[in-house]
């Protein structure tokens, strides 16, 4: 009997030992779980971040291209008010030389309203070959090209037709510099 109690002493040790290692494998199992939760979570955490990383990045090269591209812009700018200054120039000398044809004076304008004519042209020329034009007038109004200052009333023209330019708009590249100032026919 002795043995027998001793049997069933061993195979409660035996079966609590089991019931131990078997909860020590229940705890590993649940923090292994645990452990491969946190490491699915930490992967997608990882992923999203690399991808709003890439997005950022491509975003800011796109700016700096872009912002490379019209980096003239501002000097193109300020360079319109020295156009239209020369342009205001020539207007003037050929009305004071149609006024004073016959004398010394008009030759002398002539010689000046060349210089500056040539000085326009080489700067427009300048301009236009670093993406600066002027907007066309032709083919009618454009709200994103041309502000109608006035309206003028105009048997010629078709209403909302540009009637005249007063002010010479320009591009660069894609964008309005300054758009042109226009007259529109009013029926």
């Amino acid at each position: 009997m002795q043995e027998q109690e001793k049997a069933n002493l061993d195979t409660q040790e035996e079966s609590q030992e089991i019931k131990e290692a078997n909860e020590v494998l229940e705890e590993q199992n649940d923090t292994k779980e645990a452990l491969e939760a946190k490491i699915k979570e930490l992967e997608e955490k990882y992923l999203r971040t690399y991808a709003d990383f890439e997005n950022t990045k491509k975003r800011l090269i796109r700016e700096k291209d872009q912002s490379l591209e019209y980096a003239y812009e501002k000097f193109a700018k300020d360079l319109l008010t020295s156009i239209d200054t020369l342009e205001m120039a020539l207007k003037s000398i050929k009305e004071a030389k149609e006024a004073n044809e016959a004398n010394e004076a008009s030759e002398i304008l002539g010689k000046i309203q060349e210089g500056i004519s040539l000085t326009l042209d080489n700067l427009l020329k300048a301009l236009a070959k670093n993406g600066v034009e002027p907007i066309s007038v032709e083919g009618g109004f454009d709200p994103n090209f041309h502000d109608a200052i006035m309206q003028v009333p105009s048997e010629a023209h078709e209403d909302g037709q540009i009637v005249a330019e007063l002010q010479k708009g320009y591009k660069y590249k894609e964008r309005v510099l300054r758009p042109s100032m226009v007259s529109i026919a009013k029926n």
